[in-house]
């Protein structure tokens, strides 16, 4: 007997901890995963099956990322940052739902690694001496230029 699509409701799973460096870790109730079901191929189990996973994670409620740090993180992420300040990471790029699962963990935590590093400082430099000198000459043949444009004088 047919039946008409079977609409069972998202599973949400809580994760074990993330590690991203020695001494930084995410803590379990900091991961939401959400199984959803995932578009493109797949066939007919496309439609049965919640293989596509979106991980959130609360990157501003997190007591184990610095200030500094959630900054740069949340440049990095783009839109996936919400307003509540979570991280929200879809990924449905094969069938299997533990690795998608995989692929997720292995994003947000590529962001954070990418996060951990400062921007290195902007060393001020002055111009050299031909460089402003090659700019005046420059100006000055513009100008030149520039002035003999002007209406021409008949008389002169």
């Amino acid at each position: 007997m047919w039946r008409p699509f079977l609409c069972d409701p998202p599973r949400i799973m809580v994760l074990a901890m993330l590690q991203i460096s020695d001494r930084i870790t995410i803590e379990d109730w900091e991961l939401t995963e959400q199984f959803i079901r995932a578009s493109g191929p797949g066939g007919q189990n496309v439609n049965k099956v919640s293989s596509a996973v979106e991980l959130r994670f609360e990157a501003d409620r997190s007591p184990n990322l610095p200030g500094p740090v959630k900054t740069r993180l949340r440049r990095i992420a783009g839109r996936r940052w919400t307003k509540e300040g979570a991280i929200v990471l879809q990924v449905d790029e094969t069938r299997s739902q533990a690795r998608n699962r995989d692929i997720a963990r292995d994003r947000l935590k590529e962001m954070i690694v990418a996060a951990l590093t400062p921007p290195k400082r902007r060393v001020a430099t002055k111009p050299t001496l031909g460089s402003k000198k090659r700019r005046l000459k420059e100006k000055k043949v513009r100008g030149e230029v520039k002035s003999l444009r002007g209406k021409i004088d008949p008389d002169t």
